[in-house]
């Protein structure tokens, strides 16, 4: 289920360069119902893709809320601050977010009424797996320093859901 008001899907090489490979997948998603969009920077691309899927989880998951509450709740300044922080590891491993993705992304991240989640809190609000480690675990691992992370403080939340979560299937298999 697409939940987003985006429809968009991006590809392209690893190495930016234009290939026949890009031009047919391209051709063959022409009249997609949804944007399909060739990129020279694909890995450019991809860390800003996590980035906003980290930075949004993080601080749902965290706050198990939207972003419209969060900033109803006077916390719109943690979102903005997570998402510094996934920036910054982006950044420090060569692909520092571009000025145009940082204010799209910031003011998603801090708009009043929004009903923005991520789908890893309705995966939590359904009792699903999540992707902790992919997703949180993996760009933490690659900070510079956890001293004071928020990504810290929701990557272990996540872990705390995902081991109560195990905890309780195994107490029903157990059961049968």
């Amino acid at each position: 289920m697409h939940l987003a008001d985006a429809h968009m899907l991006t590809f392209g090489e690893l190495d930016g360069s234009a290939s026949a490979r890009t031009e047919t997948i391209g051709s063959e998603f022409s009249g997609a119902r949804f944007e399909a969009r060739p990129s020279n920077a694909i890995l450019q691309e991809m860390w800003e893709k996590w980035v906003f899927i980290a930075a949004s989880a993080g601080i749902t998951c965290l706050m198990r809320a939207t972003i419209g509450d969060i900033v109803a709740a006077g916390a719109a300044d943690l979102a903005a601050m997570l998402f510094a922080e996934c920036a910054a590891i982006a950044a420090k491993d060569g692909f520092a977010p571009r000025p145009a993705f940082v204010e799209r992304t910031r003011t998603m991240l801090t708009a009043p009424n929004s009903p923005l989640t991520a789908s890893m809190l309705r995966d939590v609000e359904r009792g699903a797996l999540i992707e902790a480690d992919h997703i949180l675990g993996d760009l933490l691992r690659r900070a510079a320093s956890t001293d004071g992370s928020l990504l810290q403080i929701a990557y272990a939340h996540a872990k705390a859901y995902e081991a109560r979560r195990a905890r309780n299937r195994a107490g029903i298999a157990g059961a049968a």
